[in-house]
């Protein structure tokens, strides 16, 4: 065993190529080894002489590199290893940053230069002037001091060398010589630089030098990828995590809006079928406002509870920033008013899906401005429509009627199919009295009773308006000249039946009535038709009159 022991021992320290070629006229002298079995030459040699340890020392710096780290501790090890595998003392990874300047992201073997060497950066066109000056020994670039001058205050950081002195020895290492090691990637992309200084054999790099720092920057580039893609991994990893927080986030505030929005809320498919706006989801506030449970209301589309009279405004509301004021029915067979404004809500992966509807409640407001309206354009004593309603119905109308020969505008029956309508002047007779005896409230409650007994005798469609004072207008569609006569008939029985005054008890008066019929025509205006009609009315006034005196 003592004897295994001494050959063991013998052949780990035997060097790798041990056979040492002969000189002309003797053996050659074996080159010299150094204390870590790095290459060393005697004087005048030029093979490379390699110790196992060496090639022991830098297969574990490589197998170091294959360990996951993080991006940072990966650059430190890359450093490191240089130092512990290679035949340098001095490391430093020089990192290229986004911006493309190289920084120094990691070094090793001298903790008094770290402080000030970690984290200094400089150009990427410095480095790269460097680079493209320096010899090529291989993938590696080499600065001699003889020419480092050159390159002085380029921004690079450099190793600072007090205690070396300079040799006249060419093949020895000089405290102002540069050796770059670049590192690429599979596709060429600068990824680093590797900077060495103080060899621990003290010479200028060789051959082997020169296959052990290309292999193992090989490696480190190969380990700095793996960390670089890692980095990225994590990173989409952590951005996707944040995405979906967020979004779970969003969703989450999406709904708490959505269910207890202080207004309607629904969302409904926003590619329309046979059934416009099928509702897929409703809030609290929507249910309350239609009185329907939100499960009931799942089973409709807007088209489904929107007003016959409005369903062509909400057919015409555009998707996107639509707004429709409709009327939709509540459960109970009434109709309120509201304000449709739709958004469309987009899914990035597959487009547009829904359609976000906010309904808002505005049937107060729409019956406030349908008041405003009805005020203008009715009396405000008997609510039936006024003179200026009346002329703009009559105008509507106008248009649509036969035209009659300039003699008999106003006077003649249209004959035949043609379509008539007849215009009914009424004046009140014997009203004046009655308002003097009793007083303006007697008169207005004879009016109020007067346009309810007109509406009355008139038939569905016809229209009943008061002109002012004791006038009033009924107009009469589609009538001949008997149904116009019956109709004046009915009038005058409803008008002259007695009106018993409220709050003077007993009391009953009578008015009399008096007609004009006027025949409308196209080309007429409304206010002809109404003088028309007015003249014939006092004509019959003058004719009674005189019956009355004679």
């Amino acid at each position: 065993m003592e004897g295994e022991s001494a050959v063991m021992s013998s052949s780990m320290d035997t060097p790798v190529s041990p056979l040492v070629p002969e000189q002309s006229g003797g053996p050659r002298r074996a080159p010299q080894q150094n204390g870590a079995g790095f290459e060393s030459r005697a004087a005048g040699g030029t093979d490379p002489y390699v110790r196992l340890s060496s090639l022991r020392a830098l297969h574990g710096a490589v197998a170091n590199l294959n360990v996951h780290r993080p991006l940072p501790d990966t650059l430190q090890a890359v450093a490191e290893g240089v130092v512990a595998g290679t035949d340098y003392q001095l490391a430093a990874c020089h990192l290229v940053r986004p911006g493309g300047d190289l920084m120094v992201a990691a070094v090793a073997g001298t903790e008094d230069l770290r402080d000030s060497y970690l984290g200094t950066s400089a150009p990427r066109a410095a480095w790269e002037q460097m680079l493209a000056g320096a010899e090529r020994l291989g993938s590696l670039r080499f600065i001699p001091q003889e020419r480092g001058g050159r390159f002085l205050g380029n921004g690079v950081p450099r190793w600072t060398n007090p205690g070396i002195t300079v040799s006249s020895d060419p093949t020895e290492w000089q405290p102002g010589d540069v050796l770059m090691v670049p590192m690429h990637t599979a596709s060429r992309e600068l990824l680093g630089v590797i900077t060495v200084d103080r060899p621990r054999s003290g010479r200028r790099p060789g051959a082997w030098v020169r296959e052990s720092m290309e292999l193992y920057a090989l490696h480190a580039a190969i380990a700095l990828t793996n960390a670089n893609l890692r980095l990225g991994m994590q990173r989409a990893m952590a951005r996707l995590e944040r995405e979906q927080k967020a979004l779970r986030a969003s969703e989450e505030s999406f709904r708490q809006a959505f269910e207890y929005a202080p207004s309607g809320m629904a969302m409904t498919e926003l590619y329309p079928g046979e059934r416009i706006g099928k509702l897929l989801r409703a809030n609290d506030a929507l249910c309350r406002m239609l009185g329907r449970s939100a499960t009931a209301l799942r089973r409709f589309a807007f088209s489904d509870l929107v007003h016959p009279e409005d369903l062509q405004t909400l057919l015409d509301a555009p998707p996107g920033g639509g707004l429709a004021e409709v009327r939709l029915s509540r459960r109970d067979g009434t109709y309120i008013w509201v304000c449709l404004r739709n958004s469309v809500l987009v899914d990035t992966g597959e487009g547009p899906h829904y359609l976000l509807t906010h309904v808002e409640d505005i049937d107060e407001r729409r019956r406030e401005e349908e008041a405003l309206v009805h005020r203008a354009s009715h009396d405000s004593l008997t609510g039936l429509p006024n003179a200026a309603e009346l002329r703009a119905r009559l105008e509507r109308m106008l248009p649509q009627l036969p035209h009659l020969s300039p003699l008999s505008l106003g006077g003649a029956v249209p004959s035949g199919n043609d379509r008539s309508v007849a215009v009914i002047f009424c004046d009140l007779d014997g009203f004046k009295p009655i308002n003097d005896r009793y007083g303006h409230h007697a008169g207005d409650a004879v009016l109020v009773e007067v346009a309810r007994r007109l509406q009355q005798a008139v038939r569905v469609g016809d229209t009943v308006a008061r002109l002012g004072g004791d006038e009033f207008v009924v107009l009469a569609d589609h009538v001949v000249e008997e149904e116009a006569a019956d109709l004046a008939a009915r009038l005058e029985q409803a008008v002259t039946a007695p009106i018993l005054l409220e709050g003077a008890t007993g009391v009953s008066v009578r008015v009399g009535v008096s007609f004009g019929i006027g025949w409308a025509a196209a080309g007429m205006t409304a206010d002809q038709l109404l003088q028309t009609a007015d003249q014939r009315m006092y004509r019959q006034k003058r004719g009674r009159a005189r019956s009355r005196r004679g």
